[in-house]
């Protein structure tokens, strides 16, 4: 990758999505990373910082990662969005939403290979 890959991290968890960032520097992915922690701010960013993909925490305070997804795949499709969660189990009677990817958070050295496969196809 020439340029960083624009990154737009999804999460209600300023630590989580800190650890996020740092799993994909770590790992030696150039970024810039911009976040949303809910809805609010979120399509703006989608408009004015164009990720090049969208990592998203599944459960989150009055939204949720598939509306998330949903809006990020109207405004920008073909933008991959993954999934990180900190549970196989999604809300009460719901199933965990199917993206490009779906990363545990407890499994966060999983992710950069998760990157480097969507930004090479």
């Amino acid at each position: 990758m020439s340029a960083p890959l624009r990154v737009l991290i999804v999460d209600d968890s300023r630590d989580d999505a800190e650890l996020t960032e740092l799993a994909l520097r770590d790992a030696g992915i150039e970024v810039e990373v911009r976040r949303a922690y809910g809805e609010a701010g979120l399509t703006d960013l989608l408009r004015d910082f164009r990720p090049q993909m969208v990592l998203s925490d599944v459960n989150l305070p009055g939204f949720s990662g598939a509306e998330a997804m949903g809006l990020s795949r109207a405004m920008l499709p073909g933008v991959p969005v993954v999934f990180l969660t900190g549970s196989a189990i999604g809300a009460p009677g719901e199933e965990l939403p199917v993206g490009d990817g779906l990363v545990f958070k407890d499994e966060l050295e999983l992710l950069p290979g998760v990157v480097r496969g969507l930004v090479a196809s």
